[in-house]
């Protein structure tokens, strides 16, 4: 679904180019769920820029679903650490608005919007935001304001789906509640995640490959398979084989940190 090939890539700079990537090389297969770590500033938010074609590479070729990127990826939807809902729609309404911009539903909108929001309460109830639809994101909590922006991420059934510190704002118990929900979904739909974390109990919980990222410039310089059995509850994040996938994990990136 996914591939990185001897990638780089160069920000202008005031005082010269800075070298975000270089030579990173990655693969995610059609309906894996992939997370990147690595320290802070490695080039984790940059590595997503390239693969949805927000940004071009200085060099090598990054493709996804068989094809060279070359502009916006239009078959991903994406989440962030912050919701990004537009304040003056109500919650059905920023579902929606993938299917305003994208094709096929663009052409189909106006005649279909009944179907449509349907189809958007529908996603909403599944993650726990039934009769919610109607309401304004400032009177939601930051966790229903983020299963919000998952649904508006999903609404269009995406093949790729890109998370860039998703839940990286919300409290503890809050974060493990969505990552079930994440979970819960992915697991029905098994669209191709590639989910960038600075949280290692988040990516051992919920990927099937972690890829571990170099400091600045970086690469990818080690791939985990993730071995725990599916569904998974989170019960497992107490077991002594994730806390040393854990363990190993932090050890691995505070070495990077230190070359």
């Amino acid at each position: 679904m996914i591939e990185l090939d001897n990638v780089s890539l160069a920000y202008a700079g005031r005082t010269g180019p800075v070298l975000a990537l270089e030579g990173a090389s990655m693969s995610v297969k059609k309906g894996e769920f992939a997370a990147v770590v690595g320290p802070s500033g490695c080039g984790k938010s940059t590595l997503m820029k390239l693969v949805t074609g927000l940004v071009k590479p200085t060099k090598g070729i990054v493709s996804v679903n068989g094809s060279q990127v070359n502009g916006p990826v239009k078959l991903a939807g994406m989440a962030f650490q912050n919701s990004n809902l537009l304040p003056w729609r109500t919650v059905i309404d920023n579902l929606m608005l993938p299917l305003e911009i994208v094709e096929p539903y663009r052409s189909n909108f106006l005649s279909r919007k009944d179907e449509y929001r349907a189809k958007g309460e529908k996603l909403l109830d599944t993650v726990g935001l039934t009769g919610f639809g109607d309401r304004f994101p400032w009177e939601l909590s930051g966790g229903m304001q983020q299963r919000a922006s998952l649904c508006r991420a999903l609404i269009h059934e995406p093949m790729l789906v890109m998370l860039d510190e998703p839940f990286a704002a919300l409290d503890a118990f809050t974060r493990e509640e969505l990552w079930c929900v994440l979970r819960d979904v992915w697991e029905r739909l098994r669209f191709t995640v590639v989910l960038v974390t600075h949280d290692l109990r988040e990516a051992a919980f919920l990927a099937d490959t972690i890829h571990i990222m170099s400091a600045r410039p970086g690469k990818i310089i080690e791939t985990r398979h993730v071995d725990f059995a599916r569904p998974r509850h989170l019960d497992v994040c107490y077991s002594s084989p994730f806390t040393d996938l854990v363990h190993t994990l932090r050890n691995k990136i505070a070495e990077v940190r230190q070359t």
